[in-house]
């Protein structure tokens, strides 16, 4: 009961609701170079980077399914994507150990860039729209670079909603 109560499953609702509400009222209403940037994703990363590649992709199929509830797209499209993306940025993470800010941002902008690219991908094989258009090559850039600017203060809010401690480093006794 108590893992229950200290572990993830409380803490991801209540966060991915925020991170929902943020994304529609604000990143939704205001967009950049005409793209909406992606408020959840870059916490999806954040989470990734943070905790691991298996903390990102729960973390990332998780939110993607609010996202697709919260939505009009197919369920379990953004969850697929999300998912991707947030087990890659915690996969370019395990190279070093515990990340300086801005590693984690360049951790953050690939895992990003991934998930990004990922939608439509995944879009096409449901049938919902085409693969690659020109407009993929301004967006991909600019949600990965705001998810890269927004990593470093969403990974301990990640952190903290995935239950991950920091590791602390103690030295070796002879």
């Amino acid at each position: 009961m108590r893992n229950v109560l200290l572990g993830p499953l409380l803490r991801l609702g209540p966060v991915g609701i925020t991170a929902l509400s943020i994304q529609r009222v604000v990143f939704g209403a205001h967009p950049l170079f005409d793209v909406r940037l992606q408020f959840v994703l870059a916490l999806v990363v954040a989470a990734g980077v943070g905790g691991g590649s298996d903390t990102g992709a729960i973390a990332g199929f998780v939110l993607g399914l609010m996202y697709d509830l919260s939505g009009n797209t197919p369920l379990g499209l953004t969850a697929l994507a999300y998912g991707f993306a947030g087990m890659t940025a915690g996969y370019v993470r395990r190279f070093t150990p515990d990340p300086q800010w801005w590693l984690a941002a360049a951790f953050a902008f690939i895992g990003a860039a991934v998930g990004e690219t990922a939608v439509p991908f995944t879009q096409y094989l449901t049938g919902e729209s085409g693969w690659v258009t020109d407009r993929l090559f301004l967006i991909v850039p600019v949600v990965a670079g705001a998810a890269a600017v927004l990593s470093p203060a969403l990974m301990p809010v990640g952190r903290w909603m995935m239950g991950v401690k920091r590791k602390t480093w103690k030295a070796m006794v002879e």
